[in-house]
């Protein structure tokens, strides 16, 4: 039995030392609770304050995308160098390891195919769904100015108060239609709007003149969306733009697994975002390992 005395005289209350109270290192989320800290703390990297999200969700309304035919041949090889992983709960649970570490951002929403009107989606996957699955991020597709704007700003709307019910963030992603005009007008309103009704962070698309003017006033943290497949240097070069104006990392597909070198590619994006690489090194990077 422990001597009651001797635990007395070895007590140290640090009576000098005041306690800190850290900040969180996430723009626009210091208020937030610490269960959604704590997954967005494994979304974003706490040194960088930065993430590179392997989207990996197409299929969802688009079928087998090229490079995403086989998501077990093509895409478990890229995982280790992810900071987290952007897809469906069906290739969640048919393909992906339950010993992988890398967070998980769930696409919610959904409901149409590229044979229809996109902007026609709800919300496709349960709340409890996302709590099984351990996810670390909720995305929800918002199409501003599209046929169903209203429809998919409720989506995100809803999904930001359950997933703030149970401690689980929500990613509002920018569509942009065909008929959408892509500028940094555009995405300043499409952005502040996710973000005014409760995202915690957005994905967005880069544009070159005025992106910064759109990471400036949003609020929360915005990561750039990949778009469609571009060479391999001026993807880098994108990417570094995008970070050096404000992004907080990217979220990067088919310029990633459509690449004549995926593993090298992904390393090469995780320079530029984390170590701020300059592209023409990254690229540098990217040859290296390609020809390994």
């Amino acid at each position: 039995m422990p001597d009651v005395d001797e635990m007395k005289e070895g007590k140290k209350y640090y009576t000098d030392v005041p306690q800190q109270t850290e900040g969180f290192f996430l723009k626009g989320s210091n208020a937030l609770d610490w269960g959604m800290k704590n997954r967005l703390a494994r979304i974003f990297n706490p040194k960088t304050g930065r993430t590179v999200m392997l989207a990996v969700d197409h299929g969802y309304f688009q079928g087998p995308t090229t490079g995403l035919e086989r998501i077990d041949i093509n895409i478990l090889p890229l995982v280790p160098y992810a900071d987290t992983l952007m897809l469906t709960r069906g290739i969640l649970r048919s393909i992906v390891p339950p010993s992988v570490s890398q967070s998980i951002v769930l696409r919610v929403s959904g409901g149409t195919s590229i044979l229809k009107e996109l902007s026609n989606e709800e919300i496709a996957v349960d709340i409890e769904d996302s709590i099984r699955l351990n996810v670390c991020a909720m995305a929800v597709q918002v199409f501003i100015g599209g046929e169903y704007e209203r429809q998919s700003i409720i989506n995100m709307t809803k999904m930001v108060d359950f997933g703030t019910r149970y401690g689980i963030p929500t990613l509002a992603v920018t569509a942009v239609g065909k008929d959408m005009a892509k500028d940094a007008r555009y995405f300043r309103l499409a952005t502040r709007i996710c973000a005014e009704l409760g995202a915690h962070y957005i994905k967005t698309y880069y544009v070159e003149d005025g992106f910064e003017t759109v990471t400036a006033s949003c609020p929360v943290p915005i990561v750039m969306a990949g778009g469609k497949k571009l060479p391999e240097l001026d993807a880098l070069t994108m990417a570094h733009r995008a970070v050096q104006e404000g992004a907080s990392g990217v979220d990067m597909g088919r310029n990633i697994f459509q690449s004549d070198s995926p593993v090298a590619m992904i390393q090469a994006v995780k320079a530029v975002v984390h170590d701020n690489e300059t592209p023409e090194k990254a690229f540098d990077l990217y040859n290296i390992l390609k020809n390994k």
